[in-house]
């Protein structure tokens, strides 16, 4: 199972449409136009390509988005960011998921969701993937990034405890946009899943590399 984002597909859809993209606290500004870019690079353009890669070398994919099968329900967070929702592994209705699964299908997933009144909320991709991974009782979580993990000091640190991510981000060792990546890993794992990898995407074969070797190339949470 895929859940992905695509923000700089996004920006650069906005860009020609003529809208400034907008952000507070590392979040998308969400009005009703930019809404509408962000489901159509979602749901429909990025989506799409990912299953089409996938069943180019032989996999079986369907690709929904949180909208579909009542899979996601999410609640605006701020006023002052529009059509931003937030879920919880609560919200998540996995059966369309388990659905696909069973019939030997991966469901690739947009991290987008509805609301009280059916209409779609742009959510946060790790967000959304934590959710999924907790509702689903799921036994690994992978977290493709652009960093080499969680460093500290420039390296990468290989095993992190729930302690040590607290007190690394009190510490401010953890900062920036790792900050709410590793707090989205760390509710997964409170939640239930029992092993969480934050990798490089960027990295060729990283998920076998962090998965199956002894030392892996990420860092995981444990």
């Amino acid at each position: 199972m895929i859940i992905h984002g695509g923000g700089p597909r996004i920006n650069s859809l906005l860009k020609m449409m003529g809208i400034q993209s907008q952000f507070s606290g590392g979040v998308r500004v969400t009005d009703d136009a930019t809404m509408e870019a962000v489901e159509m690079v979602l749901s429909a353009s990025i989506n799409k390509e990912i299953v089409s890669l996938i069943q180019s070398k032989g996999g079986r994919a369907v690709g929904i988005s949180g909208r579909d099968g009542n899979l996601a329900h999410a609640k605006k967070t701020k006023p002052e960011l529009g059509r931003v929702g937030e879920v919880t592994p609560s919200d998540i209705d996995p059966a369309v998921i388990r659905t696909l699964l069973h019939g030997g299908y991966i469901p690739v997933i947009a991290p987008v969701a509805s609301d009280e009144n059916r209409d779609s909320l742009n959510v946060n991709a790790d967000t959304m993937a934590g959710a999924i991974a907790s509702a689903l009782g799921a036994e690994k979580f992978v977290l493709l990034t652009d960093t080499p993990g969680v460093l500290s000091k420039g390296e990468t640190v290989p095993r992190l405890s729930m302690d040590s991510a607290r007190a690394m981000i009190q510490s401010g060792e953890i900062s920036g946009g790792m900050i709410p990546k590793v707090q989205c890993c760390m509710s997964a794992f409170e939640q239930g899943v029992k092993q969480i990898h934050i990798v490089d995407g960027r990295v060729p074969h990283a998920i076998i590399l962090e998965i199956f070797t002894r030392q892996g190339v990420g860092t995981m949470i444990q």
